[in-house]
């Protein structure tokens, strides 16, 4: 990539209170590595550039010391850390047997919340420590009366609600394999994904809210069960007051509430470091979604890092994030749980019109510690003028950010919005290691439109032109070594090339995610977006998220989506696609302001050749913009070759987007 990275910040945004970084987990942690591990060159435990070398360069003595210091209680020990340091196929702490839902649930204070359950009407209800580990054993019970035992696949229809977490739980004690989707997917992409797993029972909701309604999934959950003839029960949970109709065939049918409520006592298996614990999958937006498969210790080891040492979680903390179940973040909001946090599940829009600013106003009631969200939600609070403020957030000292790069303008309108104190702690990571490769810590200062530093454990690198790694320059993200929660496998991959091609294909041994990234010579990362959606005019490349950062930035666009089209031809179109706000019109003033923006902004050689206004942008089910896919259809590739339009928000999008590539293909091919 040979265009620079956009000029740094000379000071930074944020710098940690130096108490409370010298009184955090992470800072405590360095000392006792210091002391125990042995770990080289840490002068000052607060000095996260020092600590963050030794994880890198003692990868296997960094490794030990997360198992000690978080105390991992294994039923038989490791024989090795790191038994084979290759990727794919490295081998972590082989010997070891363990669990991951033992953990989840020791350090629950058993008359303390361990789950806040809210939803966009500002209802809420707590389920204790001890409730929580009643109904996991009660569940637990129910799933091996129903035949699920070790290895067997336990699939989730779910709404973000304590059902999911609890069902996940009871799945893991077992030594069974959780996976989980959304009620927004209808039935058929939820059977693209559960059908491949061959699942033994499925646990499904009456319905959700979203943005005033409730959204009855009655018909669609037994649509579901019907599609997955491997099922020996299906567990019906009323979750939003609807009556399960009579069912008029053979299959089994488990009310949640008989399920739950059972006097068990728990027994949780011990099973190999990397048996699986659950299945996420792709988006899906080409083919059949890929199944990832991680193991319950590469989990446990690198949430406990995320979640206990970058994040500061611990007892008395509340963790409220808004995600659905289909998105990583759930994976992670429920490792909450590890800590001894309370962890918060939220059912609703995160925006809902009769309340916009409801999760704010939920997390000064139930005093949360770390706010999590997306770059979008943030903008759109800016947007539509809310002012979180007006709420008691004086509890909230991390808000989180993830799902796409943050730009440089979000930084201020937190400060002055949200707390002056509060650390804006962006992060990028992806689905194929449910964690992050950089964000922040409690020890790290953070620079406006940038994340603060790779994340501890992880070799991050920005591979250049050449394959080697540049400082100062936009490069290829890589990984160089390996991380406990790298996949295992995908499913029905029985050779392994789908993973390898996935991740390795570019520069074997080493993993390609397909980012743009610059890391910066004071240790900061810049997120530039996805490589494969670069913008390449003249052979001048550059990232898309650039773009989208200066134009969002105006107050009359909502959304925008860049593209860079190559064309049969030899020519090269790149039209901006932009979301209005309410009452205004893309007339010519604006075009101009759009195009001086990306000219002063971002790189002259990017003003887009057209700009056109949308109603709407297409994403994916969790957020993310569908660049490529949308790229392919300007380029004149039919849509049912480009893309699932089950896997889209909202499909009815694609269609112009096809309609326009078609009619310019026909008129590039009518000039020829």
């Amino acid at each position: 990539m040979t265009t620079p990275p956009p000029e740094p910040y000379a000071e930074p945004f944020f710098t940690p209170d130096p108490k409370s970084a010298a009184h955090s987990r992470i800072t405590d942690f360095a000392r006792w590595a210091t002391r125990h591990r042995r770990a080289e060159g840490i002068q000052d435990p607060t000095d996260y550039q020092a600590l963050y070398q030794w994880s890198v360069t003692d990868l296997e003595g960094f490794w030990a010391a997360v198992w000690e210091y978080f105390d991992i209680d294994a039923t038989t020990p490791y024989e090795r850390v790191l038994a084979e340091e290759t990727m794919p196929g490295a081998r972590w702490f082989p010997g070891a047997t363990l669990n991951y839902a033992h953990h989840a649930l020791r350090n629950l204070h058993p008359d303390a919340p361990a789950i806040t359950a809210l939803d966009e009407t500002g209802a809420g209800y707590e389920i204790t420590g001890q409730q929580v580990r009643a109904r996991v054993a009660s569940m637990a019970a129910t799933l091996r009366d129903l035949g699920v035992a070790q290895g067997d696949r336990v699939v989730g229809y779910l709404p973000n609600t304590p059902h999911a977490v609890i069902a996940f739980l009871a799945t893991a004690s077992l030594g069974a394999v959780w996976s989980v989707c959304g009620q927004d997917y209808a039935p058929k992409a939820a059977a693209d994904r559960f059908a491949q797993l061959q699942p033994t029972v499925l646990i499904t909701a009456d319905g959700y809210l979203f943005n005033g309604a409730t959204h009855d999934r009655r018909a669609a959950s037994l649509e579901l069960a019907a599609a997955l003839p491997t099922l020996n029960a299906t567990v019906l949970v009323d979750h939003v007051g609807l009556e399960w109709p009579e069912s008029g065939d053979s299959g089994l049918k488990v009310p949640w509430e008989d399920a739950v409520s059972r006097a068990e006592y728990l027994t949780i298996a011990p099973v190999p470091f990397d048996h699986p614990l659950w299945v996420v999958f792709s988006s899906g937006t080409t083919g059949l979604p890929k199944g990832i498969v991680h193991g319950h210790g590469g989990v446990l080891l690198e949430h406990l890092k995320t979640l206990g040492l970058h994040t500061d979680l611990g007892t008395g903390d509340r963790l409220l994030w808004y995600t659905t179940t289909h998105w990583m973040m759930w994976n992670l909001v429920v490792s909450t749980l590890l800590t001894g946090a309370t962890t918060c599940t939220y059912d609703g829009s995160p925006v809902p019109q009769a309340r916009p600013d409801v999760l704010w106003e939920l997390a000064a009631r139930h005093k949360v510690t770390v706010f999590g969200t997306s770059p979008q939600y943030l903008l759109t609070m800016a947007k539509l003028g809310i002012e979180p403020s007006v709420h008691d957030l004086s509890a909230i000292r991390v808000v989180g950010c993830t799902g796409s790069a943050l730009p440089a303008s979000a930084y201020p309108w937190v400060r002055d919005h949200v707390g002056a104190g509060v650390q804006l702690a962006s992060t990028s990571g992806g689905t194929d290691i449910v964690s992050g490769f950089a964000g922040s810590a409690s020890t790290t200062p953070v620079w406006a439109g940038e994340l603060s530093a790779p994340s501890l454990g992880v070799t991050l690198a920005a591979y250049g032109a050449d394959a080697t790694p540049v400082i100062d320059q936009v490069g290829e993200l890589v990984v160089t070594r390996p991380m406990p929660s790298m996949p295992l496998y995908f499913w029905n991959d029985p050779d392994g090339s789908r993973y390898r091609d996935a991740y390795f294909g570019a520069y074997p041994g080493v993993w390609k995610h397909g980012d743009w990234i610059t890391l910066t010579s004071r240790g900061s990362v810049i997120v530039h977006g996805r490589s494969d959606a670069t913008l390449n005019r003249n052979g001048v490349r550059l990232g898309s998220a650039d773009i989208h950062d200066v134009v969002e930035r105006l107050p009359e666009i909502t959304e925008a989506l860049v593209i860079g089209a190559e064309e049969p031809d030899g020519g090269y179109w790149m039209p901006l696609f932009v979301v209005l706000a309410d009452g205004v019109a893309l007339d010519d003033s604006l075009r101009v302001r759009i195009r001086d923006a990306i000219r002063t902004g971002a790189s002259p050689r990017h003003v887009p050749d057209e700009i056109l206004a949308v109603q709407a942008l297409p994403h994916t089910k969790t957020g993310k913009k569908l660049e490529v896919p949308v790229k392919r259809l300007l380029q004149g590739a039919p849509a049912e070759q480009v893309l699932n339009p089950s896997a889209v928000d909202n499909p009815d999008l694609i269609a112009y987007f096809a309609r326009l590539g078609a009619e310019r293909n026909k008129r590039s091919a009518h000039d020829t």
